[in-house]
């Protein structure tokens, strides 16, 4: 049970960065074993550090160093794949391995335990530090994300990999997919996930081995990687410090200053976001891990991990300045994810609704719940924030575009149908889509796609939030393992998506897989509480709601998050009880 009391949100931050966007190519399982599974070949999993030697920067201003070491995991042979899934929020994080025999995939189950969560391997990376004089002075432990940036290591290796760019870590997560592809390195670095330790300036010798458990496990040799580390003091006030600190929205300060500049920032909408270990004040979607350059950043006032650089690009930046090259709708410096395009007309002919495949939206239960005062700092005036996701469980994409008719304030919306070719064969009309000039939005929502309501103990509604219109963007991988999803989705944030004051067309899509993410945290979103009675309510995330879309299922549309209200005017609390097993406000 999580308890909440009186911490304020910030005001929303607004920044852009942009996913690269490529279809997943999934492999289909021809079996599922156990026993036999394990006779199967794996892949060559060999740890290597990309230089003997690095220097790392200590920012006066920060609480230490990121041990970033530039050492991955390569794999060759056959990817390594993992598909990490629960049943349900009653039931623990399950994992399995798919190994690759004669170009046929088998599902090799791995031991219970082995993860808890989605954020990657925990415990992995194993890490000891020594001064010049030969004494330990640090030895900890790092999670492991598969999909955490990386690059080929040889000419011969695909030029893409087909896993997805980050672990996802919204609480409510149900299938992940890891993975490094065959040819391929991923950096071990943990991240935003990770701590700074404390490391005075000077030179050290780190030793990263990978643990003995996940040696076993994957036949990794016991080969640890030893990196020369000098560390340098910096202050924000330096030139390059300084350059770091005011990066722009979407760019990195530079390989490991990305790390630690304040405003190395991520993806957000009006309303949604992450951050490095979220406090109730901060309270939002959670944090992205340092591979992962947009999901889960959702649209709100947090900032976004930094995403990590990949290897090759790691060492096209050495010489070059502390600015990584990234702007709005690139992620690693080198890739531009392309902006969706609607039709160029509206549609003409009789609209139909044909019997193809159609997305299936759902909704999950609340989170990041907090009580706010909505940005005003009214004396007395309460709010019940929250973080609320309705995600697309497939098998076919929602596809709406938006068309304006000269000198109308508002666009008329279409929902889109396509056969298993892919191939546009209906539409029909499904609301309309309106421009929101207030800050933090700025582009074109789409009306009446999800209604969120504060329900009393007897499921009866006392509180509608005002926000029904929404920009959509797949802001979190919420489940990879469902038919048809798409492991590269194009619109992970605003960058490429919801137009301007001036578009003629918008076409927002919601992908098989992803969810979009809103925090509720602005006065007309957020629940006003002020006069509510203590005691205990329901947020409900209701999808869908006047059942304009065409969708496989409507049953699934509502969530329910029980909280518990108390404490004063001005001073209220909010308790938070447990889903299930998923422990999280």
């Amino acid at each position: 049970m999580t308890r909440t009391r009186t911490a304020r949100l910030r005001r929303p931050l607004l920044a852009g960065t942009t996913a690269i966007a490529v279809m997943a190519v999934t492999a289909g399982f021809v079996a599922t074993t156990s026993d036999s599974a394990k006779a199967a070949t794996g892949p060559k999993l060999s740890l290597i550090a990309a230089s003997t030697s690095i220097t790392l920067t200590s920012w006066k201003e920060e609480p230490g160093v990121y041990l970033d070491l530039g050492t991955y995991l390569t794999a060759e042979g056959t990817p390594l794949e993992l598909k990490v899934t629960r049943k349900s929020y009653k039931d623990p994080v399950a994992i399995t391995q798919t190994v690759y025999e004669g170009g046929k995939a088998r599902a090799k189950a791995l031991p219970n335990g082995t993860v808890k969560d989605f954020s990657g391997l925990p415990g992995f990376a194993e890490i000891t530090v020594t001064d010049k004089a030969g004494k330990q002075v640090l030895s900890r432990a790092e999670s492991f994300c598969p999909n955490n940036a990386s690059g080929r290591v040889r000419p011969d290796a695909p030029a893409t990999s087909k896993y997805p760019e980050s672990c996802p870590t919204n609480p409510f997560t149900l299938g992940s997919v890891w993975g490094v592809e065959k040819g391929w390195a991923a950096n071990t670095y943990g991240g935003s996930y990770t701590e700074p330790v404390k490391l005075a300036a000077g030179t050290y010798t780190a030793k990263v081995s990978v643990a003995k458990k996940y040696r076993d496990l994957f036949g990794i040799a016991n080969k640890p990687a030893t990196v020369k580390v000098t560390v340098e003091e910096r202050s924000f006030e330096d030139g390059r410090g300084a350059a770091a600190r005011t990066a722009k929205p979407g760019q990195h300060a530079g390989h490991g200053a990305a790390h630690q500049a304040p405003s190395a920032a991520g993806t957000a909408h009006a309303g949604h976001g992450p951050g490095h270990a979220p406090t109730p004040a901060q309270a939002a979607a959670p944090v992205t891990s340092g591979a992962g350059p947009s999901y889960n950043v959702g649209h709100g006032p947090l900032k976004a991990a930094p995403p990590a650089l990949p290897w090759a690009l790691k060492k096209q930046q050495a010489a070059r300045s502390m600015e990584a090259g990234d702007t709005a709708g690139r992620t690693d410096g080198s890739r531009k994810a392309p902006a969706l395009r609607p039709l160029p007309k509206r549609p003409t002919g009789k609209p139909s609704v044909p019997d193809v495949p159609k997305p299936d939206l759902r909704s999950l239960p609340a989170y990041g719940i907090t009580i706010s005062d909505g940005g005003e700092d009214i004396p007395g005036k309460d709010y019940l924030a929250f973080s609320a996701n309705v995600w697309n469980a497939g098998p076919a994409q929602l596809v709406v575009d938006g068309f304006r008719s000269p000198g109308k304030a508002k666009m008329d919306a279409y929902q889109y149908f396509y056969d298993a070719k892919g191939k546009q064969v209906g539409y029909t009309p499904t609301g309309t889509m309106e421009w929101d000039p207030r800050p933090g939005h700025v582009h074109w929502h789409f009306t009446d796609f999800a209604s969120y309501r504060l329900l009393k103990a007897d499921k009866k509604e006392t509180v509608r939030s005002g926000k029904e219109a929404f920009c959509l963007a797949n802001t979190d991988a919420v489940d990879y393992t469902v038919k048809n999803a798409n492991w590269h989705p194009n619109n992970t944030d605003l960058a490429t998506a919801c137009g301007q004051e001036n578009s003629i067309s918008v076409r927002e899509v919601l992908d098989v897989g992803s969810g979009d993410t809103y925090t509720q945290d602005l006065p007309g979103q957020s629940f006003d509480i002020t006069g509510l009675p203590n005691g205990t309510y329901y947020i409900q995330v209701l999808a869908n709601p006047e059942n304009r879309l065409k969708e496989t299922d409507t049953a699934n549309n509502s969530a329910l998050r029980k909280v518990i209200l108390g404490g004063t005017p001005g001073q209220r609390t909010v308790t938070v009880p447990a889903h299930d097993l998923v422990n999280a406000n």
